[in-house]
């Protein structure tokens, strides 16, 4: 791709916030606190960091806890790093960086077993030995689960308590607002505003020459999800800002199976794991009828692409709004060992499994793309870090492997501690503290509130499981009107700063990039489904899209030369 380059310490743009009112210094600062956040605090804490961990609400309150089937790795007999690795290749459609995902199968089990010494305690069988589940596009049993359907609040449970344990300091309740620079473009912290429980109230600031973004994922951006509310793509809003590069947003992970609770449902939506098919439930329309057998050599346990598709064509020949998974035939028994957390879930609804078919849709899961960083975590703007769900690694390319994001998290928030602990980013002295602190920087007009709502329904309307030219393009003018009413040359009155309009703010941003690059490419790869451009086309667009803010706030994407991503640091190799 052709690269251009600005002055970094003019680029940044901040949100409408007030000063910084109180201060505290640190050696890093890591904001989010699921797997990728507290392992990489709890790393450098142990290399003798002074290390911050600021997070949205409390500490085991993000994506991590959600997590049900699993965390994916070559720990079972005849399963090695080599087949993870190909399972992870094809998933990711041509887009993945193969030097990313050998990091990712080679470290991963040695990064199980010492996330196992902090305190996480898997399911195991009679022998003692890890019990291991098979989900979609994996033809291994390598997917090491916890209290059945439980694996995510387990990690957070072990994490968490290992961070207390260490004494790490901690400020929950906490909204990251924007980076913080010295006058060379260097990293110096962030802003933040505590929510009236933390340590502090207001806005303030932590300074620390090495900031680690683990703000998890995005997925409030459409109208159903299963991301919990504070996933409002903030980590990625922030590094825009910031001037730091975005890849492969377009790539969005619809998730199969969520529990469907009518057409006007919106916000987080119960999720029924990939680990259910892994066990043997089928997909099914309203007479009973599989239709997965036939569509892909591995069936209700292709990758989450092709059985999201399956299920939305299903639904479309039907005219109807969701397909059914029967596991009837696992009995009462299993569904109260095996998945006692969905059984409760959709009880609660209204739904039992062991008696009737579940009612499931597709809905907004994981974000494929991110802030882009090298192997080791590196983003494009100096000092700051990216790790799990908010970060583009190389890892997922076009579509994620089902239970490879704990394990990214985990593997790069390790790679991320060792290099700011083997001297990554000096620290900063007082007098380049102030300097580029934002208070010259462009401010970006907050939006009002209720934007929120109208921003999800235009994204899933226009950029959802199905997209065409014409819904992005249609997608694209509604929010540039949204931009426009605060934004604009007839401008209305901006909102008032404060933790609803700053989020919607971010939410408009990310909406923004993501329907650019869904524009943009005009092919269908992975999870990116263009109705209007229905075939894969290597020739043209085994590439990567990597897109921009510019200092007036217009996006600038790019596209790259290759299938490999460039250096985030300007002739510098992606070494291992």
């Amino acid at each position: 791709m052709t690269r251009t380059t600005a002055d970094p310490a003019r680029t940044g743009i901040r949100l409408d916030a007030p000063a910084p009112g109180w201060a505290i210094d640190a050696d890093v600062v890591v904001v989010g606190s699921g797997v990728a956040g507290l392992t990489a605090a709890l790393r450098c804490t142990a290399a003798g960091l002074a290390t911050v961990v600021v997070t949205k609400a409390r500490l085991d309150d993000g994506s991590t806890r959600w997590a049900q089937g699993g965390i994916a790795a070559a720990l079972g007999e005849g399963d090695t790093p080599e087949q993870h690795l190909d399972d992870t290749l094809v998933a990711g459609a041509g887009l993945c960086d193969e030097a990313a995902v050998r990091t990712l199968v080679t470290e991963g089990p040695d990064a199980v077993r010492r996330l196992i010494a902090t305190g996480a305690h898997f399911d195991t069988d009679d022998s003692g030995a890890i019990s291991l589940t098979r989900e979609g596009g994996h033809h291994r049993r390598r997917i090491a689960h916890a209290g059945g359907d439980a694996t995510g609040a387990e990690i957070s449970r072990a994490l968490v308590e290992a961070v207390r344990e260490r004494a790490v300091r901690t400020i929950e309740n906490a909204l990251v607002l924007d980076l913080l620079r010295d006058e060379d473009g260097r990293t110096a912290g962030i802003t933040l505003h505590v929510m009236g429980e933390g340590q502090h109230d207001g806005v303030g600031a932590v300074h620390a020459p090495a900031v680690v973004l683990a703000t998890g994922g995005m997925g409030q951006v459409f109208s159903a999800t299963t991301n919990p509310a504070v996933s409002t793509g903030d980590g990625v809003a922030l590094a825009l800002r910031a001037g730091a590069e975005i890849s492969d947003l377009e790539f969005v992970q619809f998730h199969p199976t969520v529990l469907f609770l009518g057409a006007d449902s919106e916000g987080q939506q119960p999720l029924v794991s990939e680990a259910v098919r892994g066990e043997g439930a089928h997909l099914v329309d309203a007479t009973g009828t599989r239709f997965m057998l036939g569509q892909h050599e591995l069936a209700e346990l292709a990758p989450r692409d092709i059985v999201a598709k399956a299920i939305t064509r299903q639904m479309q020949a039907h005219g109807t709004e969701h397909m059914y998974l029967d596991a009837r035939h696992f009995g009462a028994r299993m569904w109260e060992q095996r998945f006692p957390t969905i059984l409760a879930a959709c009880r609660a609804h209204g739904i039992d499994p062991v008696t009737e078919p579940i009612p499931v849709a597709p809905a907004a899961h994981y974000a494929s793309g991110g802030v882009r960083t090298d192997l080791h975590g590196r983003t494009t703007v100096p000092g700051l870090y990216a790790c799990g769900e908010v970060a583009c690694t190389g890892v997922h390319g076009a579509n994620r492997l089902a239970s490879n994001s704990l394990l990214e998290g985990l593997v790069f928030a390790e790679r991320i501690a060792a290099d700011i602990a083997a001297g990554g980013p000096a620290r900063v002295d007082s007098a380049a503290r102030g300097a580029g602190a934002g208070e010259d920087a462009p401010v970006c007009p907050l939006l009002a509130p209720e934007a929120r709502i109208q921003i999800q329904r235009i994204m899933t309307r226009g950029a959802g499981v199905l997209r065409s030219a014409d819904s992005l393009a249609e997608a694209a003018a509604r929010l540039e009107a949204i931009r426009s009413d605060a934004d604009g040359p007839d401008a209305r009155k901006a909102a008032e700063p404060g933790v609803d309009a700053w989020e919607t703010t971010n939410l408009l941003l990310v909406a923004r990039v993501l329907v650019a690059a869904a524009a943009a490419r005009e092919e269908t790869r992975g999870c990116h489904w263009r109705e209007d451009r229905p075939d894969r086309d290597d020739a043209d667009w085994r590439r990567h899209l990597v897109v921009r803010v510019t200092p007036d706030r217009t996006l600038d994407v790019l596209r790259t030369d290759s299938a490999d991503f460039p250096p985030t640091v300007l002739d510098a190799p992606r070494e291992p």
